[in-house]
């Protein structure tokens, strides 16, 4: 940066630098890339992805990225391969080695090995006639027109094209391979990302005796002790075979007061509410949350195929889940 550039001016060449290199890929989308993803999708091993220094940092992230988006995957470090971490790798394995200039000591050092043992080898490098590129059974091009770095020097447009073509590649397979939420979930089991997964409605729904019901034909009286009782703030009707039928809340009581209903006599199916939002107990938790938001609730009923009652979730259940 010069005296007479600002730290915002600095910035901003610097994310239309790297904006540039990332709309240049489109481009290099095509066969090679398509032939990519069927040598990994019809490898038995995994893909062990390999780097040093800066594109070594971008290879672990593409390594982390492939693995927990249903590609297994390992990142070795190209230098501790030379000195018997190449043992990690086997016959059933793809290797995709990530190198800027392509003649990566390190990286070149491996190859023999790796054609000797017939493993596949895809390079993602700037220079598609370098070493690296021509040896590999693939090559990714992802050459950059200049860095960001005003030297030259440090590895910036070309690290980000790199990790912008990793994700890509990671992308079209998760698609590939019909990878789902649940199985997203499943290798994310720890932390909030994992919880927001998996925790189902039926997980941390009131269910039982726990739930408030009264039957059709119940004073309304009845049914305010139920609600009552429960603390809910509402009350499901159900039938004589307790489908569910409606639900009776506090807005709707406030509305029976102003219409100057008497509460000894009327009836709580005269005055339910008939549409009211429900979820099944299969349901993410985070789905619930999202359906109260929109509809500007804090009770839900959750209500099977056949109209009966399951439970009944609040917002205050989904915070102490933390999937909210």
């Amino acid at each position: 940066m010069t005296s007479k550039t600002t730290p915002i001016e600095s910035a901003l060449r610097t994310i239309e630098i790297e904006k540039r290199a990332i709309d240049a890929l489109k481009s290099r989308i095509g066969g090679d890339f398509e032939y990519t993803c069927q040598l990994i999708l019809n490898c038995s091993g995994r893909v062990v992805v390999v780097g040093i220094g800066k594109s070594g940092h971008i290879a672990r992230k593409v390594a982390a990225t492939l693995a927990s988006t249903g590609t297994p995957a390992i990142y070795v470090h190209a230098g501790e391969a030379n000195h018997g971490d190449i043992g990690m790798i086997t016959k059933n394995d793809v290797v995709m080695a990530i190198s800027n200039s392509g003649k990566t000591e390190e990286i070149i050092n491996l190859l023999p090995f790796l054609k000797r043992n017939a493993i596949p080898v895809i390079s993602l490098t700037g220079d598609t006639d370098s070493e690296l590129g021509l040896a590999s059974t693939v090559n990714l091009d992802a050459h950059v027109a200049e860095e960001a770095c005003p030297l030259g020097l440090a590895p910036t447009s070309s690290t980000t094209a790199a990790l912008v073509m990793g994700d890509a590649l990671a992308m079209a397979l998760l698609e590939a391979r019909g990878f789902t939420q649940d199985d997203f979930a499943s290798s994310h089991p720890g932390g909030n990302l994992g919880r927001r997964l998996l925790v189902r409605v039926k997980d941390i729904m009131h269910s039982g005796e726990k739930i408030p019901m009264v039957k059709t034909g119940t004073p309304l009286t009845e049914a305010l002790l139920e609600m009552s009782k429960k603390g809910f703030g509402l009350t499901t009707i159900v039938d004589s075979d307790e489908r569910l039928k409606g639900v009776f809340t506090d807005g709707d009581l406030r509305r029976a007061i102003d219409s100057e209903k008497d509460l000894q006599t009327t009836l709580v199916d005269t005055v339910m509410s008939k549409n009211y939002k429900f979820i099944s107990s299969n349901s993410l938790a985070t789905e619930a949350a999202l359906l109260m938001q929109n509809s500007n609730i804090y009770v839900l009923i959750s209500e099977n195929d056949e109209g009966f009652v399951e439970g009944i979730v609040k917002m205050h259940d989904l915070l102490e889940a933390n999937v909210v």
